[in-house]
This record gives C-alpha cells, sequence and structure tokens, in this order.
C-alpha cells in the first residue's frame, strides 16, 4: 500500500473530505495533467494533488487528476526524494590498459 511507509496521511487537515470534494467540483471530476505537448489529460479525475509537494493545502495548490497520472507523478516525486537519500561514491576512473606502466 503506497501510504504503508508515509507520515502523509496523518498530515492532512481535518476538512480534507470538503476540501477534495471542492477541489473535484471545481474542476469538473475532469484530470488537470498536462502532457508535454500542452494538451489537457481530460480523463475522468478520482485523485486530489498537492500541485506543488509540501503541506499548503489551499485550493490553488490542489488540482483533480486521473489515478493513473497521480501514479505517475507521485512516483516521479518518489523516484527523486529516494535520489537525494542516496550515499554517492567515486569508483576510480578506468585507464586504458596500452596506457598503463
Amino acid at each position: 500500500m503506497a501510504w504503508q511507509n508515509s507520515t502523509r496521511r496523518a498530515r492532512l487537515p481535518r476538512n480534507w473530505p470538503l476540501l477534495r470534494r471542492r477541489v473535484l467540483h471545481r474542476d469538473g471530476y475532469v484530470c488537470q495533467a498536462r502532457f508535454s505537448e500542452g494538451q489537457l489529460c481530460g480523463a475522468p479525475a478520482t485523485d486530489v494533488d498537492h500541485i506543488e509537494a509540501g503541506d499548503n493545502h489551499s485550493m490553488a495548490n490542489l488540482r483533480a487528476l486521473c489515478a493513473w497520472c497521480h501514479k505517475q507523478k507521485s512516483s516521479s516525486e518518489g523516484g527523486t526524494a529516494a535520489a537525494l537519500t542516496r550515499v554517492r561514491t567515486e569508483r576510480p576512473k578506468p585507464t586504458h590498459p596500452a596506457l598503463e606502466d
């Protein structure tokens, strides 16, 4: 389950169900994600997404997304966050065998 190791649900405001309904209604239950060409996804929206990650739950920072677009965005953000915590080690630069003494 996606929420298993996350504190995100606990950080949602008490009125989250109301905010969620308002956002879905405002956006006409249509996914607001834009593809790289600028085209609106337009699929039926079931999820509400924070445009900018964090705990800003204002209506301006929330939008309706379809499940597929929300999963893609969340996966991308999770991968980026995981990359920031990885320890990078430098390997010695290999030299060409013909250049070794």
